[in-house]
C-alpha cells in the first residue's frame, strides 16, 4: 500500500500534520524491518556449509551498509520522486528537499518514511545473496547490491508505490510482491545463471550445517514481518490490524501444510523444511496482507506451500545451482500472492477494491500483468547487470578459494575456530601455518 495518496484515509487521520501515534508505530515498524536483514543472515548462514557461514552472514550485513547509503543518495529519489511512469526523478537526491515534516498524503515525518522504505530495499538486495553464496566474491556482491538497488529495485518500487504505471493502473500490492518478492526471486535466478554452479554441485551432498540457526533466523524473520506488512499501512489505522493478523495466519497455514507434506513424503517433519515454510508463507501474504480477509489469508498460506515445495524438490535434479531456493521461496510465493489478490481481494476488508470472486474480474487482469512484467524485468535487468560486471572484473572466487571456504578467503576469519584457543589468521598465513604444523608432526625432535 505504502503511498496512501491513492487510497482512502481513516477518519482518525483526517487532520493535517504529523500524528504522534502513527509516527511511533512507523519507527517501531522500521526497526522490525531492519532487524530482518541480520535475521536473514542467520537463516542463510545455517543453510550453508560451515566454511562459508561467516561470509554468508556478512553478505546480508554488507548489503545493509552499502544499500543504506545508495538509498539516501539516489535510490529514494528514483523510487518516490515524481518522475514518469517508469522511474522517479532526481528531486530528492542526497535527501534534497526531504524534511522532518510530514510527507504529502501521510501523517508521519518524511525522514521516517525514507528509513522505512530504505529497510525494504536493504533486505531485498540481501535476499539475492542466497542464490550465489559459497562462490561469489564479497566485494563484487556489495557492488552488485548497490547497483541493483538503484537500477532494479527503485524502478519497480516506483511502479507500484511511487506513482508509476502499475499504481496508475490500480494494481494492488500492499507490502512488496512486485519490488521485493518477485524482484528478489527472479533476480536470484538470473544471478545463479550468470555466476554458475558451485564446483561440488551435483557431485556430492551439500548439506546445511546448522538447522537451529536456520530455524532461529526464520522465526526472527516472521517476527520482523509484522512490521514489514502491518507497517506498510503507514498508519495505525486503515489496514494495519488486518495486515498484522494475516501475517500471523498465513505463515502458520504454510507451516502446517509443509509439515504435513513432509510427513506424507518421508514420515518426518524436517527443521529446514519448517524454516523454509515460514518464509514462504510470509512472502505469500506480503502483497495481499491488507487486501484479503483472515480466512482468505489462511487459504493463501496453504496454497503458497504447494508450488514452492514442488519447485524446491525438483530444482536439485537440474543443473541450476540456485543455492538457497530464493526463486521458490520468494519469486514463486510472491507470484502466488499477487495473483491471489486478483481472486480474493475483498473491499469490505480493505476499503480499496474487490477481486474476481467478489465481483471485479478486471482486477485479476491487472494483477496478472504485474505478475508477468515484474519477473521479466527483474530477471533481464539482473542478467545484464551481472554480465556487464563480469566484463569489468571477476565476480566469482577462484576454485581453490571456493574449496577452502569463503570465510577464510574473503574475510581472513572463520565462523568456527579449530580447537580451544585457536586464533583468527589472515588468508596469506594459512598455508604457511599448515606447513609448519605438518613439519612438527613429522619431526617431533625439532619441537
Amino acid at each position: 500500500m505504502h503511498d496512501l495518496i491513492s487510497f482512502p484515509l481513516p477518519l482518525a487521520a483526517a487532520k493535517s500534520g504529523i500524528d504522534s501515534g502513527d509516527t511511533a508505530w512507523m519507527m517501531v515498524a522500521t526497526a522490525l524491518v531492519l532487524m530482518m536483514t541480520p535475521a536473514l543472515g542467520l537463516f542463510y548462514s545455517g543453510l550453508v556449509r560451515s566454511k562459508n557461514a561467516l561470509n554468508t552472514f556478512m553478505m546480508s550485513l554488507g548489503a545493509m551498509a552499502v544499500v543504506s547509503i545508495t538509498w539516501v543518495v539516489i535510490g529514494y529519489s528514483l523510487a518516490f520522486g515524481k518522475g514518469d511512469g517508469f522511474i522517479g526523478d532526481l528531486h530528492n537526491v542526497f535527501l534534497k528537499n526531504v524534511t522532518n515534516g510530514p510527507r504529502a498524503g501521510l501523517h508521519i515525518p518524511e525522514l521516517v518514511f525514507v528509513c522505512f522504505e530504505g529497510a525494504f530495499c536493504i533486505i531485498t538486495a540481501a535476499l539475492i545473496s542466497g542464490a550465489v553464496v559459497e562462490r561469489m566474491r564479497f566485494g563484487a556482491f556489495l557492488l552488485f547490491a548497490a547497483l541493483w538497488s538503484c537500477l532494479i529495485y527503485a524502478p519497480m518500487a516506483h511502479w507500484v508505490w511511487g506513482g508509476g504505471w502499475l499504481q496508475h493502473h490500480h494494481v494492488m500490492d500492499f507490502a512488496g510482491g512486485v519490488p521485493v518478492e518477485m524482484a528478489s526471486g527472479f533476480s536470484a535466478l538470473a544471478a545463479a545463471v550468470v555466476v554458475g554452479a558451485r564446483k561440488d554441485f551435483g557431485r556430492q551432498a551439500i548439506l546445511p550445517h546448522n538447522g537451529v540457526y536456520a530455524l532461529l533466523g526464520a522465526s526472527l524473520l516472521w517476527f520482523g514481518w509484522f512490521g514489514f506488512n502491518a507497517g506498510s499501512a503507514l498508519t495505525t489505522g486503515a489496514q494495519a490490524p488486518l495486515a498484522f493478523t494475516n501475517t500471523l495466519l498465513a505463515p502458520a497455514a504454510t507451516l502446517s501444510i509443509w509439515m504435513l507434506i513432509d510427513y506424507l513424503r518421508g514420515r518426518k517433519a524436517t527443521a529446514i523444511g519448517a524454516a523454509t515454510a515460514i518464509v514462504v508463507g510470509a512472502v505469500g501474504i506480503t502483497p495481499a496482507a491488507g487486501f484479503v480477509s483472515p480466512m482468505s489469508a489462511i487459504l493463501l498460506g496453504a496454497l503458497a506451500a504447494l508450488p514452492a515445495y514442488a519447485l524446491i524438490v525438483w530444482r536439485p535434479r537440474t543443473r541450476l545451482d540456485e543455492t538457497l531456493d530464493v526463486l521458490a521461496a520468494h519469486g514463486l510465493a510472491g507470484f502466488t500472492g499477487i495473483l491471489f489478490i486478483g481472486f480474493f481481494a475483498q473491499a469490505s476488508w480493505n476499503l480499496t477494491g474487490n477481486g474476481l470472486l467478489f465481483g471485479s474480474p478486471i482486477q485479476l487482469g491487472r494483477q496478472a500483468v504485474a505478475a508477468l512484467v515484474a519477473p521479466a524485468y527483474a530477471f533481464c535487468g539482473t542478467f545484464v547487470l551481472l554480465k556487464l560486471m563480469s566484463l569489468v572484473g571477476r565476480i566469482r572466487v577462484h576454485e581453490r578459494d571456493e574449496g577452502q571456504g569463503l570465510d577464510v578467503s574473503q574475510h581472513g576469519e572463520e565462523a568456527y575456530t579449530r580447537g580451544e584457543g585457536a586464533i583468527l589468521i589472515r588468508p596469506e598465513h594459512v598455508f604457511e601455518l599448515e606447513r609448519k604444523e605438518i613439519a612438527k608432526s613429522n619431526f617431533p625432535e625439532n619441537n
